[in-house]
């Protein structure tokens, strides 16, 4: 194939993949199920040329950048808090799934040694990284459980890598247990240590790197050089890349300038985007010449197929052997609050059921040596059991979390819990603003007050029950500013096109008009809309001062589902507070006439709890904390 073909087929390949995720988003079904249902479907197309998938393209070119994508949005709190299980899954499982398909494969494929066999059970053992994270995150699966599939999706390649470099030299007679043990011991420390000292390394760069264009070129190179680096000292590569990349993340915020962080997530989604679903693409794209290489097999069809079958049942039914007899473990939290309340049964077969496989079992299954009996066989199993459980595990998950009644995570919890963390940042800077500020004659200070206050009135006003004849002041100025902002942009580009104004300055202009519309769509990529009726309680935030202590229960409201001073001057109000004390209705600060703060003025009296039907918190005035 000339330089024109090959370019021809990425062009063709990447147009196939947009317009594939295109179409799943407006069909509302997983992108990863469509693509390899198309590939499988293009593949047997008469006249397409076959595209043979090379293992190393998979492990040095696609995979680094996929494993770092995912660890850079990984929480290291999270993910620390849920070491046990995320251990117990991306160790003891895959070693657990190793043995188990691979006593099944020497008995059902008669000639196959026990290395292969064993080989084939380390490349089905783990599950994808990608597959977990793109499934699950779009049927809203409770974030603990993704962030458990998560973790063991970026670990449980360097097992599995580990467990089939292990059974290949035993095919060839050089290892003993003891190497065994040696040999995992080395791959996993070394790709640990070679993953902190390149985050190391790239922190001490990035404190001295201030531009954003060199911030993102060095970003993107910190996979690679951290996969190969510990590769060439036979350490693990892949936890090599996941141990750089979650601390990078982690650390991030003091690292990079907030350009570059900005910068370095844009660019970090498009690659992931594109990648992500590049691979199940050409996952579906072997089937053809994988089926027809079979074809020469001495092996009847019936015995492959029961194989393959046999494979996929066992990848599943061993995942959920494993996990429900380690229950106690896998859903119990290692420290912090989770780890006083296990988490219910089914979460734990969500987490069984999730055991999607991807493109390295794939690409590690063409590692097995050429001339290894019944090759093109294990091959096949390795595709049959990628293709079954995206296809069958994939889409029935978001059933399954449907009819078991997995819950998505409670957009009135995220809401409260957003606005208490911004209030208590902006007490901390405005500590700072009372500092700093000193002898302020353009007052300034207040200027910087009203529009943190504002800001501030954005998150709690995605509180409440939804009001369709009226926007809240957020939505209202959004919608004007945004009006606003076209008519500028559309005013700066006629003097643009007059050439009346050096090019240099339009830019600048036409940048500060994008900054601006970027923060109206990163509220409305927040949640524009309010919370809504009808949802789980609040569950309580931050600390609890002396005045919320006093649990006292609240009489009923005076006038129930309405201020009452806003009915007696004929305003409108946002959001309802209740007056703990004496029973007063009021409305929010980010009403116009604020009179529950108004209320706590006059009154003296400190707290007030939400009056918006489905939500149980309240707001200390004294404190500025909920609980």
């Amino acid at each position: 194939m000339g330089y024109v073909e090959i370019a021809l087929v990425i062009v063709a390949l990447s147009v196939a993949v947009l317009a594939g995720a295109a179409i799943a988003g407006r069909a509302d079904v997983p992108a990863p199920l469509l693509l390899i249902a198309l590939g499988i479907g293009v593949s047997f197309v008469p006249g397409v040329a076959e595209l043979h998938l090379h293992h190393d393209v998979v492990l040095f070119g696609l995979l680094p950048p996929l494993l770092y994508a995912a660890a850079l949005q990984t929480s290291l709190v999270d993910f620390k808090a849920n070491r046990r299980p995320i251990l117990l899954l991306s160790v003891g499982l895959v070693l657990f799934t190793t043995a188990g398909v691979g006593l099944l494969v020497h008995a059902v494929l008669p000639g196959t040694s026990w290395a292969a066999s064993f080989a084939i059970g380390a490349v089905v053992a783990p599950p994808d990284a990608v597959a977990a994270t793109s499934i699950g995150r779009r049927i809203g699966l409770p974030r603990r459980v993704v962030t458990i599939l998560e973790g063991e999706s970026l670990l449980n390649d360097a097992t599995a890598l580990v467990a089939l470099r292990t059974a290949i030299a035993a095919g060839a007679g050089a290892v003993s247990l003891a190497e065994v043990g040696l040999d995992f011991l080395l791959a996993a420390g070394g790709g640990a240590a070679v993953g902190l000292l390149a985050y190391v390394l790239v922190a001490k760069v990035r404190r001295q790197v201030k531009d954003v264009v060199l911030d993102t070129g060095l970003s993107l190179v910190v996979p690679f050089a951290a996969y190969l680096a510990a590769e060439l000292i036979h350490g693990s590569g892949v936890l090599s890349v996941v141990v750089a990349g979650l601390l990078l993340g982690h650390r991030s915020p003091v690292l990079q300038t907030a350009q570059s962080r900005i910068a370095e997530r844009t660019n970090w989604r498009t690659i992931a985007f594109v990648l992500e679903n590049a691979v199940f693409l050409l996952i579906g794209l072997q089937a053809r010449w994988l089926v027809d290489d079979v074809e020469a097999s001495d092996l009847s069809g019936a015995r492959i197929v029961t194989a393959c079958v046999a494979a996929f049942v066992a990848v599943v039914a061993l995942r959920m052997v494993w996990v429900f007899p380690v229950r106690a473990l896998l859903t119990r939290g290692s420290r912090g609050p989770q780890a006083q309340e296990p988490a219910p049964w089914t979460h734990t077969l969500v987490v069984g059921w999730a055991g999607m496989r991807g493109v390295v079992t794939l690409a590690a299954a063409f590692v097995i040596p050429e001339g290894t009996t019944n090759r093109e066989v294990l091959l096949l199993v390795a595709f049959s059991v990628v293709a079954a459980t995206l296809l069958l595990q994939g889409s029935t998950l978001p059933w399954l979390a449907r009819r078991i009644g997995v819950l998505a995570p409670d957009r009135a919890e995220d809401a409260l819990a957003r606005g208490m963390l911004l209030q208590q940042a902006t007490d901390a800077g405005l500590e700072v603003l009372d500092r700093e500020s000193g002898d302020d004659p353009h007052a300034v200070a207040e200027i910087i007050r009203n529009r943190v206050e504002q800001r501030n009135f954005a998150v709690w006003e995605l509180l409440g029950d939804p009001d369709q004849e009226h926007e809240t002041p957020t939505q209202t100025y959004s919608r004007l500013r945004m009006a606003m902002l076209e008519a500028e942009r559309a005013k700066v580009l006629d003097v643009r096109d007059r050439g009346s104004v050096p090019q240099v300055v339009v830019a600048e202009v036409l940048q500060m008009l994008d900054v601006e519309e970027s923060m109206l769509d990163a509220l409305a990529d927040a949640g524009t809309g309010r919370v809504g009726a009808g949802r789980r309680q609040a569950q309580r935030v931050g600390p609890v001062c002396e005045h919320l202590a006093v649990d006292e229960p609240t009489p009923e409201p005076n006038r129930p589902g309405e201020c009452e001073d806003c009915v007696r001057e004929g305003t409108h109000w946002v959001h309802l507070r209740v007056c703990v004390a004496c029973r007063h209705v009021g409305c929010c600060d980010s009403s116009p006439q604020r009179h529950a703060a108004a209320h706590f003025r006059d009154s003296g009296h400190p707290v007030v709890e939400s009056g918006e039907s489905g939500e149980d918190w309240r707001w200390c005035f004294v404190d500025q904390v909920t609980g």
